[in-house]
Formats: structure tokens, sequence, C-alpha cells
């Protein structure tokens, strides 16, 4: 029998998502800003650690470009979606090895989708709230101060284990981002990990603060699409997704 050929599912729009293997949060909450419409975000998950420290982080590089070629090809763009993990391994290699498997592909993470983000919004001064041990907020600290962004408080839940991370209530997050964000001179609350939930109190913490809200899920989602040349205004949650 014969038949036709289209564009496939997503209408164009074809995003590629590498996840960690241990990340149960950033599908959920990506499926809040894609459901119902014209776009095909496809997966492949890259191995990785049930910890979150320098070691286990690094891990991953050599996997990378492995796990970037599990995806289909013409892809508008690709995200790793791990913002420690950006942090440790850095974001102009984790777009090199990326390239590698599918050269001339926009690749965005979160930590250049978060600085991205805050830069959009005129945040130069931010409150920081991660789940993370000392030794991978510091070096993310830094990687912020580098790009001209100073973190005037930070909180922490100290947490190293993925599979806790994943299970911290979103009201437990709410409050530290009140917490933070209530230090002198913040211009912006940045919650980190995308296995850490926030889409549920994005809007509540930026209402009660006066101040915009920018999440690893959050800001990862409206990079991609941005760098897709989609007007994605009104998509997602927070003060970004109304730029």
């Amino acid at each position: 029998m014969e038949y036709e050929l289209d564009a496939g599912a997503g209408a164009g729009l074809r995003l590629g998502m590498i996840l960690l293997s241990v990340d149960e949060t950033v599908e959920y909450e990506a499926r809040q800003v894609l459901a119902g419409r014209e776009v095909n975000l496809m997966h492949a998950r890259i191995p990785a650690r049930a910890d979150v420290t320098p070691g286990d982080l690094a891990s991953m590089a050599p996997e990378m470009t492995r796990t970037a070629a599990l995806l289909p090809k013409g892809l508008s763009a690709i995200a790793y979606a791990c913002t420690s993990g950006a942090t440790i391994i850095g974001s102009d290699e984790v777009a090199r090895l990326i390239g590698l498997a599918h050269p001339g592909t926009a690749v965005t993470d979160p930590l250049c989708a978060v600085i991205a983000g805050l830069r959009a919004l005129g945040a130069e001064r931010i409150a920081m709230v991660t789940p993370y041990v000392p030794e991978v907020s510091g070096p993310m600290a830094e990687r912020l101060a580098e790009a001209g962004i100073g973190v005037v408080r930070a909180v922490s839940f100290g947490q190293k284990e993925e599979w806790t991370v994943a299970r911290i209530a979103e009201d437990s997050t709410r409050r530290a981002m009140l917490e933070a964000g209530r230090a002198e001179g913040v211009q912006a609350v940045f919650a980190s990990c995308t296995n850490l939930r926030t889409f549920g109190v994005i809007d509540a913490v930026e209402a009660e603060l006066g101040l915009p809200v920018v999440t690893s899920n959050q800001a990862l989602l409206w990079d991609m699409l941005r760098r897709s040349g989609v007007e994605a205004h009104g998509w997602g949650p927070g003060r970004l997704f109304d730029l």
C-alpha cells in the first residue's frame, strides 16, 4: 500500500534531553510546560551515580557523547539536564561532547540556562537554594560569580543522595526560597537541581517576595525553546516565561 511522509511527531519542533539515570523530576516538570503543545521532547538517560559529589558528577563526562548519540538526529536543541554536573564538567565541555554526536545542534544545560535567564531578568545579586553539599554548591557559586552574578545568600539542604533530593517536599523548598530571598540586596532567587521539585511553588514565592524566581528545570526548558526560536510566553511558571 502507498503511504505519505510528513515531519513526524511535534510538527517540526524536536528537542532532545540527556537525563541522569537517577533523575525523577525533570520529565515531570517538563510535561507541565509542553503538554498539549506541538513539541516532541525525546530523552536519553546517562549513567549517573546515586550521590551528588564532584567525583560522581565528573564520572558522567566519558558517557556524554555516547548517550547523546542515542538521541535522533535533526533536533532543534539538546539539553544536558544536570546543574551540578554542568558545574563540575563545565558548560563548554558539555557542549563539545554533545556536539561530537550532534554537530551544529544548539546545546544548553541548566547552569548556562540559569545564567541566561538571570541576565534576561536583570538580576546580578541573587539568593541561591540548593540541595547540595558544600563541595558542589561552592563551585556553583564560583561559576555564577564568573558570569557576573553574585550569590548574596545561600541556603542548602546539605544532601548528596539523589533519591532523597527527589523527595524533598515542595513546601520545604518554598520555605528555603523565602528565607534566602529576604536577604538584603537580593534581586532574584535561584533554586538549583533538576531533581528538586519547584514548579508548584514558583509563582507563590514570586508573589510573596516580589522578586523573580529562576529554577533549574524552568530555565532549562525556557532556554531550549528560546534557542529553537519558539515564542514561549506564558508556557511555564514564573516571570522568566513572561519575558
